[in-house]
């Protein structure tokens, strides 16, 4: 019976065993940079796995630069030697799932970094679309209505004024689960929300105003209610 019936749940754990055998694979036909992997439906039949499983596993690896899918040509070994290719897929075998408070750390460090290069570096039409996100939130805020999509898009929008490419894609990945996870197990009174449109708009500012030093000031003070949530999060 194949692994696709399987609860999603389990689905991590099954592209981890994919991948597993991927790396023996490779280590057994001792495949090179550019060698040619088994088509997904050899992969399948031979780990006895669905194939859109094996798929989602071959995409694990291409986000990491691995291997290499060509449409109509198959996939192949990334430009890099047996040894590190081995070794950087056992690497990834050993993560283990983030949990919160590994994510908010890493947004911390991020947005900290993304919110000083966006003051350094915005242009004006940056700096327009931040304070389009910064309205759109305020607005929201202000009706007592659900901003989590609009204070995800004013951050995402620091992100992109950094002009930081691979910074903009990180935040992409880790800051929605955050968010969620943060506006939906607190409870904001009157003050709490005027003091947090005033710290979004105390961001803005220093954004416009070129001052690298302030706006990590500011976002620091941003991510003070972030960090005593996340001391007493438990993840679920």
């Amino acid at each position: 019976m194949k692994s696709e019936i399987l609860p999603k749940i389990d689905n991590q754990e099954i592209h981890k065993l994919i991948i597993s055998k991927m790396r023996d694979l490779i280590i057994y036909k001792n495949l090179e940079p550019g060698d040619k992997l088994p088509s997904e439906r050899v992969l399948s039949e031979k780990f006895d796995v669905s194939r859109r499983n094996v798929k989602e596993a071959i995409e694990k690896l291409e986000y990491y630069e691995l291997v290499k899918s060509i449409p109509q040509a198959g996939t192949f070994v990334a430009n890099i030697g047996q040894i590190a290719l081995v070794g950087i897929i056992d690497d990834i075998l050993r993560l283990k799932s983030q949990d919160f408070k590994s994510l908010v750390e890493t947004r911390i460090f991020l947005e900290l970094k993304t919110v000083a290069l966006a003051a350094e570096r915005r242009t004006e039409a940056d700096l327009k679309q931040i304070a389009e996100k910064l309205d759109s939130y305020k607005a929201k805020i202000l009706k007592r209505e659900d901003a989590l999509q609009e204070d995800l898009l004013f951050h995402l929008a620091i992100a992109k004024a950094s002009g930081n490419s691979t910074m903009n894609a990180l935040m992409l990945q880790i800051t929605p689960k955050i968010i969620s996870v943060f506006e939906n197990n607190r409870v904001c009174d009157e003050d709490e929300f005027q003091s947090e449109i005033q710290k979004h708009v105390n961001l803005y500012e220093a954004i416009r105003d070129k001052k690298p030093k302030l706006a990590i000031e500011r976002m620091e003070n941003h991510f003070e209610m972030l960090i005593e949530f996340c001391d007493n999060f438990k993840d679920k």
